[in-house]
């Protein structure tokens, strides 16, 4: 077999081996959807509590759309249930890319996974039981005299996503600073050079992804900061246990 085709055997396995774990990650999406789809409405009731909260006394929420009052609740599940089946997703990642790691960074594989899983609820969770109050609270209060807020469920589920999904991502800087320094693409002391830079950033995302008040955007910028010097204190200890061994792992691969 030539060396070309022996390039592209691999390149198809790999491309089969892909097709197959995201067939097994639909696949488990799927069953958890259906294992939740009976109690579509207690999940959106649910998601919806901290706008009904704040809502004016004896206000609601509305749905302009036709099918909107079917469809929403059933979106919502289906949220959840990729939350559910987030560790198997993850995993199938972790899996997918695990054959070009060597041995001591496979070792990492179930740990990162975990700690994923933990902290993408974590910053769901945080935006729920804390960020939504208070911008809900923050929207009651600057209601115009004579305005009836009584917002659309297709938007407040679109609000709702973006906001899960930005704290949930949020909350994944440790993972991505204990990675890049494990890997080799960047110091511990380079990244504390740049702590200014990322502080900058932080304030940024959280202009750009949060409603247009100050508390939402600190709400979400001081826990990014806060994570990122986590992710540092975690990667510097990291990196001064057992580089000897390390290194001996790479000698024997």
């Amino acid at each position: 077999m030539s060396e070309q085709e022996a390039g592209q055997e691999t390149f198809l396995s790999h491309l089969i081996e892909l097709r197959n774990r995201l067939l097994w990650s639909v696949i488990a999406v799927v069953v958890a959807f259906v294992c939740l789809a009976p109690w579509a409405k207690d999940i959106y009731h649910l998601v919806s509590q901290p706008m009904l909260a704040q809502l004016p006394k004896g206000g609601r929420m509305i749905a302009t759309g036709v099918t909107t009052p079917f469809f929403i609740p059933f979106k919502i599940t289906f949220l959840a249930a990729v939350l559910v089946s987030l560790p198997f997703l993850l995993y199938q990642v972790w899996a997918f890319v695990a054959p070009g790691l060597y041995a001591h960074e496979k070792r990492l594989v179930a740990p990162l996974v975990i700690a994923s899983t933990v902290l993408f609820a974590l910053g769901m969770a945080f935006a729920y039981f804390f960020v939504f109050p208070v911008v809900f609270r923050v929207m009651r209060t600057f209601t115009p005299e004579g305005v009836d807020w009584m917002p659309d469920i297709g938007t407040y589920l679109s609000f709702v996503v973006n906001m899960f999904i930005a704290f949930g991502v949020a909350f994944e800087v440790p993972i991505v600073v204990i990675l890049l320094v494990r890997m080799g693409v960047v110091s511990v002391a380079k990244l504390k050079e740049m702590r200014p830079y990322v502080i900058v950033g932080a304030f940024v995302i959280a202009a750009v992804v949060t409603p247009p008040d100050v508390t939402s955007q600190l709400l979400l910028a001081l826990p990014l900061c806060l994570l990122y010097e986590a992710g540092l204190l975690v990667a510097s200890f990291m990196a001064r246990s057992k580089p000897d061994e390390l290194a001996s792992e790479y000698q024997k691969e």
